[in-house]
């Protein structure tokens, strides 16, 4: 999907430097992505002591799938 939307320039710059990417748009692409991956994570480290598992960190681990 095509977006327009107005960044400062120099955050942007910023952020092509950082991550590495090649052009304005996978840097924004990997910034989003990275955001929503921290946010999925933040929200399961919230249910920390409120889910009670049987089995084992290893065995969940080595469990077949």
């Amino acid at each position: 999907m095509r977006t327009t939307v107005t960044l400062d320039s120099r955050l942007l710059q910023t952020l092509q430097e950082i991550s590495g990417a090649r052009s304005k748009a996978k840097a924004v692409l990997s910034a989003i992505q990275e955001y929503i991956r921290r946010h999925r994570v933040s929200r399961i480290k919230e249910l920390k002591g409120k889910i009670h598992f049987s089995l084992t960190a290893d065995e969940i681990r080595h469990a077949q799938r």
